[in-house]
């Protein structure tokens, strides 16, 4: 019989629903029943993709006798982080400060005043490795409550004025602080892999935002090699496009096989502006897999693919040399030694992931063999998608669907941006507030939260500036109203939840990016935006006052605060407007601007009077002309590519 988790919109709960716990939602009504029953309350957080959420599913929630424990002991709440990244910030926060780290699955035990005494992530059906089992951990909680309550209490509440304390973002100076940029570059090189790419050892997480950061500031050299390395390496689908969620190991070969809209947008988006001949064509393999795999049919895109088909993960996409021979016949071997599927395997059971560690030297029959593999592979069990629509990750997409669109000059991709933006102006906009997911065109009662409104906000910005429409402007500014009233707590520092939210035991505010931008950095690429194509002084001031304040995190945990820096790293970039014609040489004069890091770069037929950085510029002479300005300072319009590159290299 199923619980009450089949009425919910989230698809991961309603993976639970016929589960036989009785599970409740993050309601008022789960802590009262608590109340009356006088037992502690169970909260589990997790996703739809996470593969250890499904291991623990189906080894403690789908088993009778946890369930009845569970059900005895406790009052069990399920919350999908996706969802609710409120209550999963403030529970993620207690579980890292108790444990010292994080992940999910996410097992926290809450007194009634949703104050938290208990967490862990995973915890096995039997005794494993040294670990007990989930079993026994409820046995021990269940104890203590009823056998040493005053413990228990005030650790209760110790626990949750802690919360309440340190969820606030660090306070930085009142003013920018000029040496920022270059500690957060020499802390960078110091945790550099300068052998395989990347920062850290394994497992090993695609930098997409600090490596923006770095490719702003001219850092090539670790750019090129982490981008390169990660395209090439088993991380990045050879087939399909699009890359999985980490690396399980320090060299890229090996990933964790769910695919996040989140890391593909940030991706698309920078191999993208990266350019050159890999950077192209990966971008092009990526935003055809978001078209293909993640596009829902009301245009939105949905928010992951699960790393588990058949039971295990990674079957989709793992090759044996037989499996290649199959498929290629006398192309099987070559396959195997382009790709690296060897007889012993670089995965599990003999199978291998797909790298490409060289160009082909025969193109052409690679992308033969490429066709016929992805082919093939579509007979096999694909990995469930989560049709769950967040706006922020969506505003992600929109941002690198434009991005994509004006590097590769792809009309369709653009199109799809705007298809998006529209679904979720039209579908996630309530009242004039935000809502934060949507499933099947159906948007959900959870508020929207700061990421939110700062992902969406920079996403009709970028369109703004690519399509010179000026409703998309408009829409910012509703975000960026709406923003500024809610979620600012002033002095250059953000709530991640709105003043009229839900309370919970602490009011979320963190600045530090990490597998997405935060919303306060998501903000302060909107705002930096909005103030450059419009002019507004004081959506600019509001920027800096808010970098000023992120200063100490730049300085001292660059690798958790890359898009702040990349925002920093150009707020002297120019604002250029080129307008003209289409054609070859608006074509080239927008690829010219486009290269200059952090530049915003508005492209339109003639002069809009509706948006400023377009007002009173002509086309001179009916050519295509370019418009360039820094710092309040305009230079002469320019026609030629020659004038323009001169024009950017002396500024």
């Amino acid at each position: 019989m199923a619980n009450r988790l089949a009425f919910a919109t989230s698809p991961y709960l309603k993976q639970h629903a016929d589960n036989p716990v009785d599970w409740w939602e993050w309601e008022p009504a789960a802590f009262e029943e608590a109340r009356l029953r006088d037992v502690p309350v169970l909260l589990s957080v997790g996703y739809a993709a996470c593969h250890w959420c499904h291991v623990m599913a189906h080894e403690s929630f789908e088993d009778e006798a946890t369930a009845a424990q569970m059900n005895r002991d406790f009052v069990n709440i399920k919350v999908d982080r996706e969802e609710r990244p409120d209550v999963d910030a403030v529970y993620m926060q207690a579980t890292t400060a108790l444990t010292g780290s994080g992940g999910w699955p996410m097992t926290v035990v809450l007194d009634h005043d949703a104050q938290p005494f208990f967490a862990g992530t995973y915890f096995p059906d039997r005794p494993r490795h040294g670990q007990p089992s989930f079993s026994q951990i409820l046995s021990a909680i269940a104890q203590a409550w009823q056998e040493r309550r005053a413990e228990v209490d005030g650790a209760a509440a110790r626990i949750g004025e802690a919360l309440r304390a340190g969820l606030h973002q660090i306070s930085g100076p009142d003013n920018l602080d000029a040496e920022v940029i270059g500690r957060a570059v020499g802390l960078l090189r110091t945790e550099y892999d300068a052998e395989a790419g990347g920062f850290g050892r394994a497992p090993k997480f695609p930098p997409t935002m600090v490596a923006e950061f770095l490719r702003r500031v001219g850092a090539s050299d670790m750019v090129d090699h982490t981008l390169d390395a990660m395209a090439r390496g088993g991380l990045y689908d050879q087939l399909g496009g699009g890359f999985a969620r980490y690396s399980v190991d320090r060299d890229w070969v090996v990933p964790h096989f769910e695919k996040m809209l989140y890391d593909n947008a940030l991706m698309l988006a920078l191999y993208a502006r990266w350019g050159g001949d890999l950077g192209r064509r990966v971008a092009r393999e990526t935003a055809d897999f978001l078209m293909r795999e993640l596009r829902t049919g009301e245009g939105g895109f949905a928010s992951a693919l699960d790393a588990d088909s058949e039971g295990a993960e990674g079957t989709f996409y793992v090759w044996s040399p037989s499996q290649l021979a199959d498929v290629l016949d006398e192309d099987g071997g070559w396959a195997a030694a382009l790709l690296g599927v060897t007889g012993a395997g670089t995965f599990e059971h003999g199978f291998s992931t797909l790298q490409l560690r060289r160009d082909p030297d025969d193109p052409a029959r690679w992308q033969r063999v490429r066709e016929r593999l992805l082919a093939a592979r579509e007979h096999r069990v694909r990995p469930d998608r989560v049709d769950l629509v967040v706006a922020a990750w969506n505003g992600l997409a929109i941002s690198a669907l434009v991005a994509a669109a004006r590097a590769l000059r792809a009309p369709d991709l653009l199109a799809a941006a705007r298809q998006c933006a529209d679904f979720l102006w039209q579908t996630h906009m309530v009242d004039g507030r935000l809502r934060r997911a949507s499933i099947d065109g159906i948007v959900g009662a959870a508020a929207g939260v700061l990421e939110d409104y700062g992902c969406l906000a920079a996403g009709f910005l970028d369109l703004a500036a690519a399509t010179a429409e000026a409703d998309w402007i408009t829409r910012a500014e509703i975000l960026f109203d709406a923003a500024q009233e809610h979620f600012y707590a002033g002095e250059g520092r953000w709530f991640d939840t709105a003043d009229d939210a839900e309370a919970l035991v602490a009011r979320p505010s963190d600045a530090a990016d990490n597998a997405s931008p935060s919303g306060t950095s998501a903000m302060v690429h909107a705002l930096l935006a909005y103030a450059a194509i419009t002019g507004s002084g004081a959506h600019r001031d509001l920027a800096e006052r808010t970098l000023a304040a992120l200063s100490p995190l730049m300085s001292q945990s660059p690798r958790f605060a890359g898009w702040s820096l990349a925002a920093m790293a150009t707020l002297d970039a120019p604002e250029i407007a080129i307008v003209g014609p289409q054609g070859q040489q608006r074509d080239d004069l927008e690829r010219l601007a486009l290269a200059s890091p952090g530049a915003t770069v508005v492209v339109s037929h003639d002069a809009v009077d509706a948006i400023a950085l377009l007002r009173d510029r002509p086309a001179a002479g009916g050519a295509p002309t370019a418009y360039v300005c820094r710092g309040h300072v305009c230079q002469r319009p320019v026609t030629s590519t020659e004038d323009l590159v001169a024009m950017l290299r002396a500024e």
